[in-house]
Order: structure tokens, then sequence, then C-alpha cells
């Protein structure tokens, strides 16, 4: 197809209008995003907006009108709630959704029995839909799932061949798309945060809700009501992983990854190559140059990209819908402990793994320090360990580990005990030192209930003769007290079957491994 490039002239609105008129699409700004029109009437017109686009049928388009008095007929009623709004923030960035009348098709409602409509601020969009004298169904001018266009070249780059106008009419506005708000059922619903935001829309209306879906995704066989409320949305052909933190934190994690692009705000100080997506306290001029930001990661070829993660709040809530929805919901949160558990067969060589991976930024969580740490200064234990396997494990008022450990894995029942009395202890140390990147050694990780505490887990695994040879050499034991200590351990079987990871150190590629999991990982 000859895609035609058109201006903002008046000769040349007419024309779009008309080829929407006729049947055809049309790619015009909104002071939103770019919006690919066809006649809101015309199903097999609608049709042909899924097909450029490569979008799902079952996800709705707006309609978009050029006069208020536009909206009556293609709704069932205008109740006061919806006038109101209409009245306040018409023409503007803000849809509202309502029970559909006969005139609108399933096509354009993607089945459902409402419809989406707005006015748009955009003067040119208004020329565009006045000219076409028909309401016009028009979804973001892109590739569906890649970043909505603020600029005509990306329109372009998506659309050209496949529709049969554009118009270049400079650069949006907002950046981001309106925002939805239904109000055909009992409470109004904000579907899609957008310019418009919630404490705007209360001001004029009372009470408005804001659905789970906006931050926290679809629930599963739930329908769109609304576009926009798919899983993974507006994405670039990069990774994307939100990092939650302050301006330090956020700066020492992405200056600590290999080959990572950084989404950052000006001024975050990064070594990686960056874009940078508005200002830190300015949540209008991240909306503006999000999706930009995304569309010149692809263009720098990045694969991987840590996103700084914006405020929730106000216009920042947009913003933060869709970054969430470009990263498919992936957040590596460092206001908490984000922990990974290395577990795994004893001499299987977690010491090794545990060194690369402080190289990669992590903090060690090292359980057996602490256990070393506890029996030499913890007399509390100490007492409740003679008393339960005796005095013969202390000398010179000190626990002595070795005849602990004859003790206490003569058989399961004796480990059992011990695992009892001391993993609380250890558990409590590790979450007072645990923030940030971590990662949880932990050899009775399983034992102690701890898994849970984990984001990942990580087991190390090697061949039997490999770790025989390791234990009877690192700690100066007989071959037949390295078999006890290793029978008293779960099985390799087990290992495999609650682990999102297991490495293999029988000596070769370990590295590779562990560069494979913390690629996937972060």
């Amino acid at each position: 197809m000859d895609t035609k490039i058109l201006t903002a002239s008046q000769a040349d609105l007419k024309l779009a209008g008309r080829i929407i008129r006729e049947g055809g699409l049309v790619a015009f700004p909104t002071e939103t995003v770019y919006g690919l029109g066809a006649n809101a009437l015309d199903e097999n017109a609608v049709r042909r907006i899924y097909e450029a686009k490569g979008r799902p049928s079952d996800n709705p388009l707006i309609v978009h009108i050029a006069r208020k008095e536009d909206f009556a007929p293609l709704v069932e009623s205008i109740n006061d709630k919806a006038q109101a709004l209409i009245d306040a923030f018409f023409p503007g960035p803000l849809t509202i959704i309502l029970k559909k009348s006969e005139r609108i098709n399933n096509t354009v409602s993607g089945g459902l029995d409402t419809v989406a409509v707005r006015m748009p601020e955009n003067e040119t969009a208004r020329a565009v839909i006045e000219a076409a004298g028909c309401p016009v169904a028009a979804p973001s001018a892109n590739t569906s799932g890649l970043p909505s266009p603020t600029k005509a070249k990306y329109v372009i780059d998506d659309m050209n061949g496949k529709v049969d106008a554009i118009v270049d009419g400079g650069d949006c506005e907002f950046g981001v798309e309106s925002t939805v708000i239904t109000l055909a059922g009992d409470k109004p619903v904000i579907l899609r945060p957008g310019a418009v935001t919630k404490e705007m829309l209360e001001s004029v209306i009372g009470e408005v809700e804001v659905a789970q879906a906006v931050t926290e995704g679809m629930a599963e066989n739930e329908k769109a009501q609304s576009p926009g409320m798919k899983y993974k949305h507006y994405s670039p052909r990069a990774r994307v992983v939100i990092v939650n933190a302050d301006k330090e934190d956020y700066e020492a994690f992405v200056n600590s990854r290999k080959k990572a692009f950084a989404l950052c705000f000006e001024g975050d100080n990064v070594n990686c190559p960056k874009v940078c997506f508005g200002r830190e306290r300015d949540d209008l001029s991240q909306a503006r140059e999000l999706f930009d930001a995304l569309r010149k990661l692809d263009e720098m070829g990045a694969t991987k990209v840590y996103a700084r993660i914006p405020s929730k709040t106000g216009v920042g809530m947009a913003v933060y819908n869709r970054l969430i929805r470009a990263a498919a919901f992936q957040v590596i949160d460092l206001k908490k402990p984000f922990t990974i558990g290395l577990t795994g067969q004893t001499g299987a060589g977690k010491s090794y793994v545990c060194e690369r991976l402080e190289k990669q930024g992590f903090k060690i969580l090292d359980c057996d320090k602490y256990v070393r740490e506890l029996y030499e200064n913890n007399t509390g234990l100490r007492e409740i360990l003679r008393a339960e396997f005796g005095d013969n494990i202390i000398e010179n008022g000190r626990i002595d580990r070795r005849a602990l450990a004859d003790a206490a894995f003569a058989d399961r029942e004796s480990t059992d005990r011990l695992n009892s009395i001391v993993h609380p202890f250890v558990v409590s140390a590790c979450e007072a030192d645990a923030k940030g990147l971590c990662v949880l050694d932990a050899p009775q990780l399983f034992e102690a209930k701890m898994q849970d505490k984990c984001y990942k887990i990580i087991s190390v695994i090697a061949p039997q003769e490999i770790r025989l040879k390791r234990i009877t050499e690192r700690d100066g034991i007989s071959c037949e007290q390295a078999k006890q200590r290793m029978s008293a351990q779960h099985s390799e079987e087990f290992f495999r079957a609650h682990s999102d990871f297991v490495i293999i150190n029988d000596g070769r590629d370990i590295d590779k491994q562990i560069e494979n999991i913390t690629e996937e990982i972060l």
C-alpha cells in the first residue's frame, strides 16, 4: 500500500477526513499520542485497524468525536456524572465509558455492551474528525504491544505501507494515552490513568475507584474493558525491569550490572548507556517523554533495561501504569530485601558461587558465619545445646563444633533436634542484616523453612566422589564421617525439584552457569 504523508494544512486535513469517510485508515496526532483512525460506524474499516496494528480483536477501541453533541447518539444515555465530566474535561485527554447505542458495532466495542468515547483537545485531530463527518475509532498508531508513538516518525516506522495516510502534526503534548473512566457500573472506576488524574475527577463527581488492573495486571480470565489493560503493553523490544530504589541505590545497582542500559531521570549518575524520561519530581515531563525514551532504547540496540520507578500519584500513576506493562510486571524492589537463596549439597562448592555473586553486587548472608558467632557469643543458645546434647559438646566454656556435629549428625532425629534449636536464631540474625541485593548462603535453607523469604532459589550440586574428596580435605575428617554428613542432607532429586535454578559444580563452565542465572534473575 502507498501511504500518503500529509501535513496539517486545510487541504490535507480535508483529504484525511475523506479517506476515513470512505473506509480508509489515517493516522493523526492528538494531545496524548498519535491515533490510527477509521470510520467507527463502518465495521469493515474498523477491522482494518486491527489488521494494521496486529491487535487482538477483543481489545476495545476508543471512539473520537469533534463536538460534545456527537456523544449522545453513541450511547444509551448520558448520566449526571458523565455530563459533569463532559462539561469539565471535554475537549481533553479523558475517555468516558457508558452503555453503547445500537449505532456501535461489536468490532469497535470488542464484543462488550459498552463504548469508550472521547473528544480530543488537539485541533488537528478535531479537524480530521470534523472533515470525516463521522465518529472515528482510533487506538494508538503503533504496532500492537510496542510503545505508543508521540512523534510522526515513529508512526511512519510502524505504519508505513499498512495505512492510507499519516498526518504529520508535530509532537504530542502529554505523551501518554487518555484517562479512561467507566461510568457503566455502580461506581466510577478508572481503568487506565492519564493526564486527567483521580484527584481531578473526584473534584467534579466525588469518589472514584482505581481498577486493580491499573497497577497489578488483569485477573485470570478477566476481559479487557478498556485499551491498555492487557498484561504486557507499550513494550520495546528490549527486556525492561523496573528498579524500586532511592536515587543512590538505583545508581549503585545499575552501575554494578554488565551490559545494562538505564531508563532514568535527568541527573541520575549512571555509567552505562542511558535514556532519560523527564525529571524526578515532574510527572508531566515523565509522561511526555516515556514512550519516546522506550523507542530510543530500541534504536540504541538495548537488550536489558533497568528503569527507575516513577511515583504512583497524580500523573505519575499513568507513567507507572505504562512502565509496569512495558516491563511485563518485572520489578526489583531494593527497598525490601531482594534475597536469592543459595543452598545445595555439602561439598558441592557453594563458597565459589558466593564469591562470584558477591562480585556482582550481592551482599552475602553467610548462615555458617552466623552459626559460628552464635556459638561463640550467645550463652543462652549454648546452655540449650548443652542440655540437649550433653556436657561433652562444651570445651573451655565454648561449644566444640566437631563434638556437636558428631552428636547431631549421628542420626536424622538428632539432626532435626539441632536444626529446630539453632535455626530460629539464625533466621533472626539474617533478617536483621538483609537489605537490598542479598544472597542467603544457607546449607539448611529448606530445613529452616527460609525458602519463602527468598525471591529465587539456587541449589549447587556435584557428583558424590567430588563432594567426598572436598569434605575430607576441607574438614579433616574421615570418609565415613563425610558420608555420614552427606547422608543427613536432602537428595539431589530434592534440590532439583525445589529450586528455581541448579548449578552443577563438576569443574566445567560454572562461571557461565552463574552468569546465565543472574542474567535471568536480574
